[in-house]
């Protein structure tokens, strides 16, 4: 595992693009890699939801969603950020998606999948004037994939404020970003990455059978885990890949899918696989020969 950088190294990239009924949108490139993207998709969900939106734009329509509570999961799982709130949830590929234990992704659709180019964006007016800040997204293919839309100056609660009466400090999560990730003059305000904090979750989808047998899976894996001191995230998830053969449990560290774990041996498997190493081949899944 590469040691995670505290430093952006800055790309110097900025386009522009005219926009159709006058003014112009300003690009500034910067590094995709997840180990840069986690920090910061990190920092806006969960540290800052209440200033932000999600969305999508495309001539005809505008798709703009905002928080009213931080978001109920963030968690990266298969290359994809899964951000869940209580009305909707979002997916966004930051990291190669591999695919399940029943189908890998070809390598084509993973690099199309996966963020490819990432921006922060201004839109200015006719008259060269700044009116909107965000972030844009695009995969492999070229399309966008998202758009995340920054503090306003000139709204406040959906309404236009005077002209001439900007509240500017609006705009202090914009040059903070900013000036971490494309001008790389701060560092990363974290000392690892946060997204990749190891977790084993038990799948609660009602699609996994017996899907009610859950609950002491999840709390004898809680147990083993607090028992045994381990700094890992014992959590919930919806499917797993695997249905039919619950309970299904994931570790995230080596993409180890589990089945049929009973809480006999869900304590097994904290003890050997996450204490000791050793996978515990006779509910590892896909089987492998004992």
């Amino acid at each position: 595992m590469s040691e995670f950088n505290l430093w952006v190294t800055p790309l110097h990239h900025t386009v522009t693009e005219p926009s159709p009924t006058g003014g112009y949108i300003e690009y500034e490139d910067f590094d995709c890699s997840c180990d840069v993207l986690s920090p910061l998709l990190y920092t806006l969900f969960q540290d800052n939801w209440h200033q932000v939106g999600v969305g999508h734009i495309v001539q005809g329509g505008v798709l703009e969603l905002e928080f009213t509570a931080a978001p109920k999961i963030c968690i990266l799982y298969d290359g994809y950020l899964t951000v869940v709130t209580e009305g909707w949830h979002l997916h966004l590929c930051i990291e190669a998606n591999l695919g399940g234990p029943h189908c890998k992704t070809p390598l084509e659709l993973r690099q199309q999948r996966q963020v490819n180019r990432a921006a922060f964006y201004r839109r200015f007016n006719a008259e060269g004037n700044p009116r909107s800040w965000g972030i844009d997204f695009w995969n492999g293919a070229g399309e966008n994939l998202m758009t995340i839309f920054l503090p306003n100056p000139y709204v406040e609660e959906e309404n236009l404020l005077p002209e001439g009466k900007p509240n500017l400090s609006k705009l202090v999560l914009y040059e903070e970003l900013r000036d971490i990730y494309v001008l790389g003059k701060k560092p990363i305000p974290f000392s690892k990455n946060p997204l990749k904090h190891p977790y084993i979750s038990v799948c609660t989808s009602s699609r996994c059978l017996p899907s009610q047998n859950w609950k002491p899976t999840f709390d004898a894996i809680k147990a083993a885990v607090e028992k045994a001191g381990l700094d890992i995230e014992v959590r919930t998830s919806g499917c797993l890949e695997v249905c039919k053969l619950g309970p299904v449990v994931f570790y995230s560290e080596d993409r180890t899918w589990y089945t049929r774990v009973q809480p006999n041996v869900a304590e097994t498997i904290v003890k050997e696989h996450l204490v000791q190493g050793k996978k515990v081949v006779t509910n590892s899944y896909p089987p492998e020969s004992v």
